[in-house]
């Protein structure tokens, strides 16, 4: 067992950085809620740039051979490589993070990243290569799969153990604000091409920009979050063994249970994740493609609200705890599955209450889902337990979201989707309530 814990040989350029550190001040939570939130606005822009293409572009470009419906339903499938990779990444660069140490894993993650979204901006079409145009987008999803698991760079639990105790919530939701600032941007540069562009040139190029600039954007977070990980109280940190890489098998031996519980605790906020972003553009779009211009301009005036979500959940999970305020999350998520199907129907207007409410509820249950059961972990297995714990809860809550939201409303009408939110709701309360009484059990 000790050689599990030995102290990873870092890198020459790694101890070089360090080095060229060794006599900055130390790293504020400032400085590193900036970097986390950096990294983790560059991750989901290239997550949604992804997602709204597989709305707008893949049906036509990828699957021109079948109806529209099903081409949304087979790119929503390929979205959900990803989250299967994503576990398998975590390995892979766990063992890159052990022998050669973080900054290198990071770079290589994050130039895969980069790398395979900006392949996309150059993907060929079904016409143009036949079956080898799918092949080469599911290639690189995986790609990007493989390259988020291995981008965790444990900056946020870093965050979370510098927090003052009366403002762990607080510090908590700060990585969350990523996820809705890429939202923005990706949704920005798709809306503005979709404005500018006849159908026509927006298919043939105007698509490509979007996925092209995801390399420059992460080549940019690489340095914002580089800049953290070389200093020496990082690396002290590291080195006391409050942040640093285990093998999975071993983290699952010792705190397998936690894992679990923690894969199934933010269930609810997954699955509305994509219920507010992903499936209603693809569900306004398949009514009419004239709609998604105006449909994505709702959505983030929508993020701006989830933003504000965000920022209420910490300073409300800091009163009533963060479990408490993801149970309260789920609560209101089961009470808007009644109300979404006939919002989501409801004309402009409905669609906007449906956007604004949805994203409002998203950023209160958001904010806290990542912190509210992996803060249970102990120092030992926090690194690598809050990683493997976010790649499962995204793949059993978000991967598969999409595909299963438009799939279960095509057959059952929207009516069908209240129920999917309902399920999620309900699945999040009971491992929470496990949770809880595991802790409980714990401290006897």
């Amino acid at each position: 067992m000790a050689h599990e814990f030995a102290i990873p040989t870092s890198s020459g350029l790694e101890r070089d950085a360090r080095r060229l550190h060794a006599d900055d001040k130390a790293v504020h939570p400032g400085e590193i809620a900036l970097g986390v939130v950096i990294g983790r606005t560059s991750e989901f822009f290239d997550f949604f740039v992804y997602a709204i293409a597989s709305v707008l572009v893949f049906p036509q470009l990828v699957f021109p051979f079948v109806d529209r419906l099903t081409g949304v339903m087979l790119a929503f499938a390929l979205f959900a490589l990803a989250f299967i990779a994503r576990p398998f990444g975590s390995a892979i660069f766990g063992a890159i993070d052990r022998r050669h140490g973080r900054g290198v894993k990071l770079t290589i993650a994050l130039f895969l990243l980069g790398g395979s979204t900006a392949a996309i901006s150059v993907l060929p079409s079904y016409a143009a290569v036949g079956a080898l145009a799918i092949w080469a987008l599911a290639i690189c999803r995986v790609g990007q799969g493989l390259a988020l698991a291995g981008a965790w760079d444990g900056m946020a639990s870093l965050l979370a153990l510098n927090a003052p105790e009366n403002k762990r919530g607080w510090y908590a939701m700060i990585p969350q604000l990523g996820a809705p600032f890429g939202f923005i941007l990706a949704s920005g540069l798709f809306a503005y091409f979709l404005a500018s562009l006849s159908p026509a040139d927006f298919l043939d190029w105007g698509w490509r920009y979007p996925f092209f600039a995801a390399f420059a954007i992460n080549v940019v977070a690489l340095f914002a979050r580089l800049r953290i990980v070389a200093t020496e109280e990082f690396g002290s940190l590291f080195e006391k063994r409050e942040l640093r890489p285990t093998r999975i098998a071993s983290l699952m031996r010792a705190e397998g249970g936690n894992v679990l519980i923690g894969a199934f605790a933010p269930l609810a906020t997954f699955a509305m994740f994509h219920l507010v972003t992903v499936f209603p553009l693809s569900w306004v779009a398949l009514q009419d493609d004239h709609q998604a211009l105006t449909f994505l301009r709702i959505e983030i005036i929508g993020a701006l609200f989830g933003v504000a979500g965000i920022l209420a959940s910490g300073w409300i999970a800091d009163r009533i705890t963060r479990q408490n305020q993801l149970a309260l999350s789920a609560l209101l998520i089961g009470a808007f599955s009644l109300l979404a199907p006939r919002l989501l129907d409801g004309g402009s207007a409905g669609q906007m209450a449906y956007v604004i409410v949805g994203f409002i509820i998203l950023g209160l249950s958001f904010g806290q889902a990542a912190g509210a059961v992996s803060s249970g972990f102990s120092k030992r297995y926090r690194y690598t337990g809050a990683a493997l714990t976010s790649d499962l809860s995204w793949l059993i809550g978000a991967g598969f979201a999409p595909l299963a939201a438009l799939g279960l409303a095509s057959l059952w009408g929207l009516p069908a989707i209240g129920l999917y939110l309902a399920s999620g709701a309900i699945a999040t309360l009971v491992a929470l309530t496990l949770d809880r009484n595991r802790r409980q059990a714990s401290r006897q």
